[in-house]
């Protein structure tokens, strides 16, 4: 029953749960971490960790989407970002964290951040970078905005994507365009590709039950929320605690999938998650995978050099998010070292996926599925 209570006369909310507000509960039973699997399958495709990247250029350039598809996680190019803009981003991205540094005003970034989006698309570019990462074995997976996902996904399946990720801070499963344009309906989009697809981000059941009807191999849950570096919250006032978010979408799930006889649809957590211990959290939730932002941001292979920025903080006319220094530009830790370690961080920064499988023992369970039915208690 929903836990519901009174703001005001006649205007009633429910209470609702940050990961930090809840905590996983021991079994009777611990097992070595040795016999503890993260891996998990997306469609066709076997990951050996629970981690995408969220997919900011901060994050993701072709050669560190090729390092954490290694690792055994999933890059995720912007297919609307500085890759399918320009030929020199590393000039570009050297740029704009010189203004971040030397400008103490988040306005300068910003605008010079909006600039660097407002080149053309060129889709020789970005096909380019996609080749890049398919040539070195791993999936390879781009995103597009519910805005530009009919027009820039031709592109992207005759280059030879993988997956498709049509991701932005609130989508739906039908997206209505300016002055009356034709919707983006998902379900007929999915339709019509060969390849899987992975949609989001949502926040409620309802929401995230409509895009596990459009067709779509995962929902994404949340926005890529993280203190200083996202701003959803302050621009429009929206947004749902994680692992109350993410329980209600592990609910649609299991409406889906008794309403479907059996087809199963992946629940990614987006936001909140800085270290194992939260990443631990998120799955025994029920999520089935997460995706990161600022935790990837450390790494020295991450081309943001320390610096980190959602992929809304570009938006020209509504950024919500800012540059937020994360790591030191010249002491950053390997890739490995954050996602599988070994860690000197006693906080849970770094291993996190040796934290999350150490989880996963300490409570008794084998694998993530499994862990997904571990207990949890709300702190008073």
């Amino acid at each position: 029953m929903r836990d519901l209570v009174e703001i005001g006369m006649g205007r009633t909310a429910r209470r609702t749960y940050e990961l930090d507000d809840v905590d996983i509960v021991p079994s009777r039973r611990t097992r070595s971490s040795k016999q503890a699997s993260t891996a998990w399958q997306l469609d066709a495709y076997r990951f050996e960790i629970p981690i995408l990247a969220h997919p900011t250029d901060a994050l993701m350039s072709p050669a560190s989407a090729i390092a954490l598809g290694k690792l055994g996680g999933l890059g995720i190019l912007n297919g609307e970002g500085l890759w399918a803009r320009h030929a020199d981003v590393d000039a570009k991205l050297e740029e704009l964290i010189h203004v971040a540094e030397s400008d103490d005003d988040v306005d300068a970034s910003i605008t010079l951040l909006q600039k660097l989006h407002s080149a053309p698309l060129q889709p020789d570019l970005l096909a380019a970078a996609i080749a890049q990462v398919r040539e070195a074995g791993v999936t390879t997976a781009v995103r597009v905005s519910p805005q530009n996902a009919r027009a820039l996904t031709p592109a992207l399946i005759k280059a030879g994507i993988d997956l498709l990720v049509v991701h932005g801070t609130i989508i739906s499963a039908e997206h209505v365009g300016p002055g009356g344009d034709e919707p983006l309906n998902l379900k007929t989009f999915i339709a019509e590709l060969d390849v899987p697809v992975v949609a989001g981000g949502v926040s409620d059941h309802r929401t995230a039950l409509h895009l596990m009807r459009t067709g779509a191999a995962g929902v994404i849950v949340g926005y890529g929320s993280f203190e200083g570096a996202t701003t959803t919250g302050e621009v429009l006032g929206i947004g749902v605690p994680m692992a109350t978010a993410i329980a209600d979408a592990a609910a649609a799930r299991r409406d889906y999938l008794d309403e479907t006889g059996g087809r199963y649809v992946h629940v990614i957590a987006d936001g909140d998650i800085a270290t194992s211990g939260q990443l631990a959290k998120a799955i025994a939730c029920g999520a089935d995978a997460a995706m990161l932002g600022v935790p990837l941001a450390v790494a020295a292979e991450s081309p943001g050099a320390g610096w980190y920025w959602p992929s809304a903080a570009a938006h020209p006319s509504m950024p919500r998010g800012a540059l937020l220094p994360v790591a030191s530009s010249v002491e950053r830790p390997s890739l490995e070292t954050v996602l599988v370690g070994p860690s000197n961080d006693p906080f849970g920064s770094l291993n996190l996926v040796g934290g999350l499988r150490r989880s996963l023992a300490k409570t008794g369970y084998s694998d993530l599925k499994e862990f997904q039915k571990v207990g949890l208690t709300v702190r008073a």
